[in-house]
């Protein structure tokens, strides 16, 4: 399915698959599927979830993902360019995967993210700092992203693929794992 072939008929999920942020952004514009409360099955079209959820226009929100998805771009950076940056100087990088992930491949000069690094780059890094946040394969970091964004952080990104594409595109010598499912 392509964004043109989106309507207020195509399921939740159809519209996941298009644009894998729109949960967040649909969260964010109308308060919907964060909780409990204002959760939707990915069964249920978008004109249904609209209408449950106090007659919402369809194609408003089908305009507001588009926007947040084009937004969840912006705040993506490729290994390549990275690298390039990296080169150049002045990033910081931020790896939120676990303690065993760090240290069994990481990018040199990221610092694993901890509550205690978290407290001190919101109390008293520059909201300038260019960071980038690393996961394993760019699944969480964009909400990292998004988070920094939020308190501040005016050049917060996340790095498109993760650790993962960074072993496949830019650094080979950094080894790639695959998960235990928990």
């Amino acid at each position: 399915m392509t964004t043109t072939e989106l309507s207020p008929t195509s399921t939740l999920e159809e519209l996941e698959s298009v644009y894998p942020g729109a949960r967040r952004a649909l969260f964010r514009n109308f308060h919907l599927g964060g909780c409990a409360s204002c959760g939707y099955r990915h069964d249920e079209t978008i004109a249904a979830l609209c209408a449950r959820s106090g007659g919402i226009d369809p194609l408003e929100m089908l305009a507001r993902v588009r926007e947040g998805h084009e937004a969840d771009q912006r705040m993506t950076v490729e290994p390549t360019d990275l690298a390039t940056e990296l080169a150049e100087g002045g990033v910081r990088l931020l790896d939120i995967r676990s303690g065993d992930e760090y240290e069994a491949a990481r990018i040199e000069g990221a610092h694993l993210f901890s509550q205690p690094l978290m407290q001190e780059i919101l109390a008293t890094w520059p909201k300038e700092t260019r960071l980038v946040i690393i996961d394993h394969r760019g699944e969480r970091s964009l909400d990292a992203a998004t988070y920094f964004a939020g308190h501040g952080f005016v050049h917060a990104r996340c790095l498109r693929g993760g650790i993962d594409a960074w072993s496949r595109e830019v650094d080979s010598s950094i080894p790639r794992y695959d998960l235990e499912p928990s």
